[in-house]
């Protein structure tokens, strides 16, 4: 590991060297920390995917008779379908994973690691649930292609943060103050319903969440390097767990805007 990961990461997140371990030691440990973080949010992935998927299966019908609803493009919905995606139901849906993020903000310190892990698990599965949606506007085959360019795009954009000897450090203000625009300005669209802004705020949404990718992924490693040794095994697993959070959130954004802006619908 090169002498500007470690001194120039020690400024750039307020961090002192006072003292580190031997660099075998700290590299070992460092990878076990990263894979345990990708590792998280592989499996988290893998829950919203399947929820997202369920929540389709239970939410639609070819049967007449079962039909609650009809939408626009022909699909038929059962009762399940229509409360969660119809009905006032539909913002706790929305807005419930919200909540969760929130609660992990405020409450991680106070969390075990397997009730963080825990709520994490449940976190990903609401999330899946309001994904499900998904289905109803895009192709099967588009979601999956999409899926597959997120992917890669996020594993390029992840190596890129973790390697780079570039401080990446100073994005971080304008990439929150571009997140904060995207949110608000589609909050703005639910009620506008315009195609060319939301073109927009997907572009633009594309963009800011691949810089926080990179961001995250320097900032997760400069965070071990530097403060490994201040934090037992329970904090060093809670922090893989927000870490996976963060990564996890990226991915997921990146990938509705890029389906918006790439996805084949209905």
């Amino acid at each position: 590991m090169s002498d500007f990961d470690r001194n120039s990461a020690a400024a750039r997140w307020g961090r002192t060297t006072t003292h580190r371990a031997g660099t075998a030691v700290i590299d070992q440990g460092l990878r076990a920390y990263m894979l345990h973080i990708y590792n998280y949010m592989a499996l988290a992935l893998a829950i919203t995917g399947f929820a997202a998927l369920g929540t389709f299966m239970l939410s639609v019908t070819d049967d007449k008779s079962l039909a609650a609803a009809t939408l626009a493009n022909g699909m038929m919905l059962t009762s399940f379908g229509q409360a969660v995606f119809l009905s006032p139901l539909k913002w706790v849906v929305m807005l419930l994973p919200l909540g969760f993020v929130f609660l992990f903000g405020f409450k991680i310190n106070s969390m075990s690691p397997s009730t963080a892990q825990v709520v994490f698990w449940i976190f990903a599965a609401l999330m899946g649930v309001s994904l499900g949606s998904i289905f109803f506007v895009f192709t099967s085959m588009s979601i999956v292609r999409v899926f597959f360019i997120t992917s890669v795009a996020f594993g390029a954009l992840s190596l890129w943060g973790y390697t780079t000897q570039r401080d990446i450090s100073g994005w971080g203000s304008f990439l929150f103050m571009g997140l904060i625009g995207v949110v608000l300005a589609g909050l703005v669209n639910i009620f506008l319903k315009s195609s060319a802004m939301q073109f927009v705020i997907a572009s633009v949404g594309v963009l800011v969440f691949a810089g926080l990718t990179a961001w995250d992924t320097q900032r997760l490693k400069s965070e071990y390097i530097y403060g490994s040794g201040s934090m037992d095994g329970a904090t060093m697993q809670k922090s893989a767990i927000m870490g996976a959070l963060s990564l996890y959130l990226n991915f997921v954004n990146i990938f509705v805007m890029l389906l918006q802006l790439l996805g084949d619908r209905r």
